[in-house]
């Protein structure tokens, strides 16, 4: 019976049909089955804010369902204020963009031991959220990167553990390079349950000091011209 439920649930949503199911029938969602249910996407506490120095605040939906312990991990470090002035400094165009090493340069992590592999079926498309890791399939511990493009040969390879849901344009503007010249940084990173301020953009730079200001003397004013001689009439 379950099976037959779970089918006409799935016709019904693919074709339209109008079907009329027992009142004893148990509908199972399909997409549910054998799987953690997936969390609702307005649920706060899964809801992970990166304010960028390029310009707006990215929002990523965190799955728990599917690397619960990797969720666990970047919502302690963000608690703990770790990824606050972190720079992106691996960025490859078409590629993506890879944050959250304290040292800036790849090599670095948190105080924390490093995590279990958690490869699952959520694929590497445009503005997924991946843990970057090491050689060893366990070894990802603080840093993470963003999907530029689809890249679906990293699919059960690296743990997925998000996506984002809005403000991927200031992802696209953050500075390229490996590492880049001017890197691009978070300001700061929030989960939304804990009632974070709205986003505020980076101050800008102080203008140069050039020194006390220098009068120069005028020039005099051109002599005025004569007026050319009349020419006499023909």
């Amino acid at each position: 019976m379950r099976f037959f439920a779970s089918l006409f649930v799935a016709c019904s949503a693919l074709f339209g049909c109008l079907i009329t199911l027992p009142a004893t029938a148990q509908i199972i969602p399909v997409q549910l089955a054998g799987r953690a249910p997936v969390p609702d996407i307005n649920d706060k506490e899964n809801l992970l804010y990166l304010d960028l120095s390029t310009g707006g605040r990215v929002i990523i939906w965190l799955r728990p369902d599917v690397a619960p312990k990797t969720v666990e991990r970047i919502k302690l470090l963000t608690r703990q204020h770790f990824y606050d002035g972190l720079l992106f400094h691996r960025v490859i165009d078409g590629f993506m963009a890879q944050t959250g090493d304290p040292k800036g340069d790849g090599t670095g992590g948190s105080e924390l031991p490093d995590l279990k592999a958690e490869f699952n079926y959520l694929p590497h498309v445009r503005g997924a959220v991946s843990a970057a890791r090491a050689q060893s399939d366990d070894s990802a511990n603080s840093q993470f990167f963003i999907v530029f493009q689809p890249t679906l040969k990293l699919d059960k390879k690296y743990t997925v553990f998000g996506r984002v849901i809005q403000g991927m344009e200031h992802v696209d503007a953050v500075e390229r390079g490996e590492p880049p010249a001017s890197p691009s940084k978070i300001l700061h990173a929030y989960i939304a349950a804990d009632s974070p301020p709205a986003f505020i953009a980076a101050a800008a730079p102080p203008a140069p000091d050039l020194g006390p200001a220098v009068t120069l003397p005028m020039s005099p004013p051109p002599a005025p011209r004569k007026a050319p001689p009349a020419k006499p009439p023909r």
